[in-house]
């Protein structure tokens, strides 16, 4: 047994001297491939996962219209949320859902930089404003679902006060909470009160919620990175010269304001 221990350390030795004289010498493009990083599979890259995944919940909320599965969970969610909160009402998620951008205007006033100027961020929220409220408006034409408290009320599916919420979150994360974690925490739970109010004030079922979280992301998230290569086409800088607000009319109605900085010519003096 000694012998075998003896044998079996000598060999250990042997090996490792062997190793230590191989030669290390990589051809250039052996190291070349060693330098580049491994190419992450289409399935596992998470911008796939970030965008399937809201398209997916977008998808059985509008199946969820038909009588199935699908309607027999809301229906069943509804029941049980009135069972428990029978006279609830409130008016704040007409407000909060634009928490989020409201605290990203306030930040700019404290002073704290983001990701991006003030006039990008404003140029996106506006362009992710209009996006968002275009497919809740598309959808709520084709889908034609009914309100839980309103029978003859076909405009339930998305819920644009929950789009509006997830979609101001969504860019207030991509501003100020890559470095400030309790920003983008603080703005989703915003967006998920507001989103749940909806529900409790008995005005959407729970797919019309998930649908439009679902719809304010993927809005925010898509002008958000096509913005900067959008923005490079623009003559002259141009982007740093423009200003576009939303703007809100009694009603319902919704419309932009743009504003475009002049030029500054340079100062002169008259010859004498």
């Amino acid at each position: 047994m000694r012998i075998a221990l003896v044998a079996l350390a000598l060999s250990g030795m042997t090996a490792a001297r062997g190793l230590a004289q191989t030669p290390t010498h990589l051809s250039a493009d052996t190291l070349a491939s060693l330098s580049q990083p491994a190419r992450v599979p289409f399935l596992k890259r998470p911008v796939v996962w970030r965008t399937a995944i809201p398209v997916v919940f977008v998808g059985l909320g509008y199946l969820s219209r038909n009588e199935n599965v699908l309607d027999e969970m809301k229906e069943v969610v509804h029941e049980e949320t009135h069972e428990h909160f029978p006279h609830f009402h409130t008016s704040l998620d007409n407000y909060s859902r634009h928490a989020p951008v409201w605290a990203a205007y306030g930040l700019y006033a404290l002073g704290m930089h983001g990701q991006r100027g003030v006039v990008p961020f404003t140029a996106i929220y506006g362009l992710s404003h209009a996006l968002s409220s275009g497919v809740v408006s598309g959808l709520k034409h084709v889908g034609g679902t009914r309100r839980p408290d309103d029978p003859a009320d076909f405009s339930s599916f998305p819920s644009a006060h929950t789009a509006e919420a997830f979609m101001t979150a969504t860019l207030l994360y991509e501003q100020f909470g890559h470095t400030r974690p309790w920003l983008a925490a603080g703005g989703y739970t915003v967006a998920a009160a507001t989103g749940a109010m909806r529900m409790l004030n008995n005005r959407h079922w729970i797919t019309d919620v998930v649908a439009g979280a679902s719809i304010g992301f993927l809005s925010a998230e898509t002008v958000w990175r096509l913005y900067p290569a959008a923005a490079r086409l623009l003559p002259g800088h141009l982007e740093e010269k423009l200003l576009l607000m939303p703007t809100y009319v009694p009603g319902g109605a919704v419309g932009f304001t743009l504003a475009v900085k002049p030029q500054e010519r340079p100062a002169y003096s008259k010859r004498r």
